[in-house]
């Protein structure tokens, strides 16, 4: 009797303790014990499970399946998860379903069967496997982004620039307006690779020290305005933040683009809030989002009363070119750009949304000490160009596509430079040991070969430093600047440019600045 009393008090205190959820069941399925964790995990109290069958935590589908396996199993002894387990949906009181992995033990009692049943919750790992796929094809969708944006720069800048020496050629009256239109054209391809540049994480940033605050602040003015007196605009901003690392332009837009998004989900009428709040992310956050890290973070929150979104919304939301909008216009641009800008600079953005209650946006950027040294390489602002800076110096042009390197001798000659000519960085580099005589070295940044742009930018500034470097990219320059080893800070005159910026970045080059590397 007494080992008896001990059995019990030993499996009761094993059930209490137990984080899984457990059930006994008899051979019917009705059941007879569940411990708290079950009671927490389903959202039923003890009572209204006892006496019930177990399918009352099973989906329709897999409830009427139930009993013939019991069934099938008595007359059989044929186990389908009796020592094997197998991943399931359970059901909730709310009616809700999550998966479970089940487990199944059996004893004899009193000649009678009984089960076992353990349900292991794995909501954890199914949202870790969610958010990493998420992460992973929005990567691979960035990176493809990205060669493409890279090809087209090339390509919109010979068209470019044989638009514009075209142009300078005296056209007729009859082809001038044509001119302009495919400029216009090229103008707005241009436009849509930075975006997708901007996607892929490629994008040209320009970070600085920033009180996401004031920010806001001044985005709201504008805010208020564009989305009318219809709309109210709420804010909750902590009176204590970090500082963080962004671009404010690109923040500016980016709380723009949710804005917008918002007042298209609320209809007429609405309210959208935006929040800015220090927070610290810990492993208990990693339950949700798997790709960012443990830290301190500023997070900007932008929540709306709208429609809500779809499973397939959210989970497709920051694709480029997919949109809900397609009636209204959409070009499934806007939540794409927000999510590049907000990776490239360090951040993560996370998204919530229910059908019918609205949709809340939370940008996570990385908290910046005092302390912290905060110098950032920025590409400059080109001067206003002078049309023919050129003083018969001679540029060495070190490009592997052929159109644009045709197109550079071009550009370069009408601005009174001497061209050479070189397809990769390692050829550039023999012609210079073998003495060539030049003044600017004008490369691109990723060709064949040993060397890339850097390399040999290096190793002019090394060897030759009566040389002047002015390096150029279809891809910008932080990007490329992390992905190819180097030891010096290099600025980037990103493709496609304009004939007046190449003939601004020569002309500061060649001005005896202080540095005298690059422009």
């Amino acid at each position: 009797m007494r080992q008896d009393i001990q059995d019990t008090a030993l499996l009761q205190a094993m059930l209490e303790a137990a984080v899984d959820a457990i059930f006994v069941s008899d051979e019917t399925g009705i059941i007879q014990r569940v411990n708290p964790a079950a009671c927490q995990l389903f959202q039923y109290d003890e009572r209204d499970m006892l006496g019930q069958n177990v399918t009352m935590l099973m989906p329709p589908d897999m409830a009427r399946r139930h009993d013939h396996f019991m069934e099938r199993y008595l007359e059989t002894k044929e186990a389908r998860i009796i020592g094997i387990g197998r991943d399931l949906e359970g059901l909730r009181a709310d009616g809700t379903t999550l998966p479970v992995h089940l487990s199944v033990g059996r004893a004899q009692v009193d000649g009678r069967w009984m089960f076992i049943g353990i349900f292991h919750d794995l909501s954890y790992r199914r949202a870790t496997q969610d958010a990493l796929a998420r992460s992973q094809r929005l990567d691979a969708i960035g990176q493809m982004t990205g060669g493409i944006s890279h090809d087209f720069n090339n390509l919109l800048t010979v068209i470019i620039g044989n638009l514009e020496l075209l142009e300078m050629r005296n056209p007729t009256a009859e082809q001038m307006p044509l001119i302009k239109d495919a400029m216009a054209s090229a103008e707005l391809g241009a436009d849509l690779t930075s975006r997708l540049m901007l996607f892929a994480r490629r994008g040209h940033l320009t970070p600085e020290k920033t009180d996401l605050r004031v920010l806001c602040e001044d985005a709201l003015i504008m805010l208020r305005r564009t989305l009318g007196a219809s709309f109210q605009i709420k804010t909750d901003f902590a009176e204590e933040l970090d500082d963080v690392m962004v671009d404010p332009v690109q923040v500016q837009s980016a709380l723009l683009n949710l804005a917008l998004n918002a007042r298209d989900a609320m209809g007429e009428r609405g309210e959208l809030m935006i929040s800015i709040a220090n927070v610290s992310i810990d492993d208990a956050y990693m339950a949700q989002e798997t790709d960012i890290d443990v830290g301190d973070y500023v997070r900007l929150s932008v929540s709306d009363n709208g429609a809500g979104m779809t499973q397939e919304a959210q989970k497709r939301a920051f694709e480029p070119f997919y949109t809900t909008k397609t009636e209204t216009g959409g070009t499934g641009l806007g939540l794409a750009m927000v999510y590049g800008f907000v990776r490239q600079s360090g951040g993560h953005i996370t998204l919530y949304s229910e059908l019918g209650l609205g949709t809340s946006f939370g940008i996570y950027f990385p908290a910046v000490s005092d302390d912290e040294d905060t110098d950032q390489i920025d590409n400059p602002s080109p001067p206003e160009a002078a049309t023919s800076p050129g003083r018969k110096q001679t540029v060495l042009i070190v490009e592997d596509n052929v159109r644009v390197r045709k197109l550079s001798v071009d550009r370069i000659r009408d601005l009174g430079f001497s061209t050479k000519e070189a397809i990769s960085g390692d050829e550039a580099y023999a012609l210079l040991k073998g003495g060539l005589q030049v003044d600017v070295v004008f490369s691109d940044l990723v060709m064949p070969g040993t060397m890339n742009g850097y390399d040999l930018a290096s190793r002019v500034v090394a060897e030759f430093p009566h040389l002047k470097v002015l390096l150029t990219s279809g891809y910008a320059s932080d990007v490329v600047t992390s992905s190819l080893a180097h030891d010096n800070h290099y600025s980037v005159l990103h493709k496609p440019y304009r004939q007046s910026e190449l003939g601004a970045r020569l002309q500061a080059l060649l001005a005896d600045e202080p540095d005298g590397r690059t422009v």
